[in-house]
């Protein structure tokens, strides 16, 4: 029988002393988080949740390994991300970021690349199918106007000038983490796992804030409707784009090669 792991990750805050004062509080996210996990259990899944102090770089890295290591060809892991997003330079000339901005998820304790998610997942043996679900600002392959918003109206971004603020301080360290990513690639090229992302947004919009779910968790859960949704993830995709405003479109996204009979399976079948 296959196995399904899940691990979710949901921050409603982050640490001031990290981000030069900014907490980036959020209303919804940790019940992302837990709302993710009970759909997953509900479907089989064996499910690790991690809400906002424990989201840091070394537990969400931990859990992702434990997965990798635990699951093998025809098992089935699904990571889901709620929290702030953001972007930095791109200094490697990274072929797949045509805005030449590398996406973030921003944890607790710094900025994760959309890279090093790329990495942890290349981990997964081939033919374990992945699943990524990011209910954050551009996350559109990560896979209004930015500034300071109240939590009840906000966006799920962390405003302008303190990722300039941050990335002028931590340059050097982005730097040479994107430049060992790039050399730790197989043969020196950016390849990707295989894996299937729905994402909350494109990678140049934003994803809202609610007062019990962000806006696309919220849509996701209401076309799940506890199970009862019988389509594959590309029309799962499209019901959830439905529910939203042209302003927050979310991505279907691809990396590597996922199996066609993965893509038209019921969402979350272990």
């Amino acid at each position: 029988m296959p196995a399904g792991l899940s691990v979710h990750v949901g921050l409603n805050k982050v640490d001031p002393g990290r981000y030069e004062g900014w907490d980036g509080a959020l209303l919804a996210c940790e019940n992302d988080a837990r709302d993710m996990a009970a759909l997953a259990r509900a479907a089989g899944f064996s499910d690790t949740v991690l809400l906002t102090p424990d989201g840091t770089v070394d537990q969400v890295t931990a859990a992702l390994r434990e997965a990798a290591g635990r699951l093998g060809p025809g098992d089935i892991l699904l990571f889901t991300y709620s929290g702030h997003g953001g972007q930095v330079p791109d200094t490697t000339g990274d072929d797949e970021e045509a805005d030449d901005l590398d996406e973030t998820l921003v944890l607790y304790d710094r900025q994760f690349l959309d890279d090093e998610v790329n990495r942890e997942l290349r981990a997964f043996a081939d033919g374990v199918r992945i699943v990524v679900l990011l209910d954050c600002c551009h996350s559109g392959t990560a896979i209004e106007v930015p500034g300071e918003v109240r939590p009840e109206t906000g966006i799920r971004m962390m405003p302008l000038f303190r990722q300039q603020e941050i990335y002028a301080r931590d340059q050097s360290f982005f730097e040479d983490l994107q430049r060992s990513l790039a050399k730790d690639s197989p043969n020196g090229e950016a390849t990707e796992a295989a894996a299937l992302l729905i994402s909350g947004c494109q990678d140049n919009q934003f994803s809202m804030d609610g007062d019990v779910n962000g806006a696309f968790t919220a849509a996701l859960l209401e076309v799940w409707n506890q199970g009862a949704f019988r389509g594959g993830y590309r029309s799962f995709h499209r019901a959830i784009q439905s529910r939203l405003p042209t302003t927050q479109s979310p991505n279907l996204y691809t990396t590597g090669t996922p199996a066609p009979t993965f893509l038209r399976q019921r969402p979350f079948t272990v």
